[in-house]
């Protein structure tokens, strides 16, 4: 079993700033990609942004340009720092894992984005 944390999820005006973290507290953290997904009310959960264990990085067209992952292996940690965000960004953030060939999810983190 994998327990991901996540924090940093809130309340903003649209065209802020929030940092998403999650701690993944597992032996060699840094041979594992990583990925941070979303789920809006009465939407499906859809991939956000993802990091491989050698830090290339795949965004969804929606975040482009606005949104950045990145890890620090020293720390078993994922980030998603989100930029210029927009009410349509509002939604429950969830940071996800493969290990051991089973899919762990955290518990999410909701961002609000008020216009």
């Amino acid at each position: 079993q994998v327990q991901l944390v996540e924090f940093g999820g809130g309340l903003v005006q649209a065209g802020g700033s929030l940092r998403l973290s999650c701690a993944a507290p597992i032996s060699f953290f840094s041979l594992y990609p990583m990925g941070w997904y979303r789920q809006a009310p009465g939407n499906q959960r859809e991939a956000v942004a993802d990091i491989t264990k050698d830090g290339s990085t795949n965004y969804a067209d929606s975040v482009k340009g606005r949104f950045t992952i990145s890890r620090d292996n020293t720390k078993n940690t994922v980030y998603l720092q989100m930029n210029s965000l927009k009410p349509e960004d509002s939604a429950v953030y969830y940071c996800s894992i493969v290990w051991r060939g089973s899919r762990y999810w955290g518990q999410g983190t909701q961002v609000t984005v008020s216009s």
